[in-house]
């Protein structure tokens, strides 16, 4: 049996994404079982595969692992060729901080830019939160100073497409429908994240979806 990947909304889940495109830059097969969040069968569907009900969900042979670091480290387990992290110790250690920082962290951003992959609402910086607005130049510190610490070692985060760059691949996406102005450097990790062909089908599978959650779209 395939890997089986249980994931929300493509338009609004930013976890979903992280796993599903990992898995997609692994170029491991697997099947896609896609549960529409916020309603009324969310959770009867969700606890036939994760007690947490929550997405991502890996199923692999009925055995189900959740949450996105734990897939990534499941996977790399059973599969070493699959996205990694640096090969260097020390840029692997740097790649670890700063995927477990975006892991835990950026509740502003994550509160006041929801995933919406189809829309395009372009917002002024001064509208976000003062917290959000520290988050987002925290980002784009983080995008800085690897290119300049590695960027002469290929053309992602830490030379090579790595697991840093899947933990924050949806942030540029939610860069891009809020209209986030963000310096050259930071740009050139928001378009090599859009340039991917995995995101531009996530975008196109994104765009088809009939579902709507209103809050989200409302903002």
């Amino acid at each position: 049996m395939a890997l089986q990947l249980v994931i929300g909304n493509k338009n609004y889940s930013s976890w979903s994404l992280r796993a599903w495109l990992f898995l997609q830059q692994s170029q491991l097969a697997f099947e896609e079982i896609r549960i529409s969040l916020f309603t009324q069968h969310w959770h009867q569907e969700i606890e036939r595969y994760s007690p947490a009900r929550q997405v991502p969900v890996l199923v692999d042979n009925g055995f189900a692992v959740w949450d996105s670091i734990a897939i990534f480290e499941y996977v790399l387990e059973k599969y070493p060729q699959a996205v990694g992290w640096p090969a260097d110790f020390q840029a692997r250690a740097i790649a670890r901080s700063l995927s477990a920082e975006m892991h835990a962290g950026f509740m502003a951003v994550r509160a006041e830019l929801p995933q919406n992959i189809r829309a395009h609402r372009p917002r002024r910086m001064e509208s976000f939160s003062a917290a959000a607005q520290q988050q987002i130049q925290r980002i784009q510190s983080v995008w800085r100073t690897c290119y300049r610490q590695y960027g002469d070692r290929g053309p992602w985060l830490f030379g090579q497409f790595s697991i840093a760059d899947v933990m924050y691949a949806p942030v540029a996406m939610r860069f891009l429908t809020y209209g986030v102005e963000v310096d050259a450097e930071a740009r050139f990790f928001v378009e090599a994240v859009q340039a991917l062909p995995a995101i531009k089908q996530w975008v196109a599978e994104s765009a088809a979806e009939p579902e709507t959650i209103n809050f989200v779209d409302e903002l």
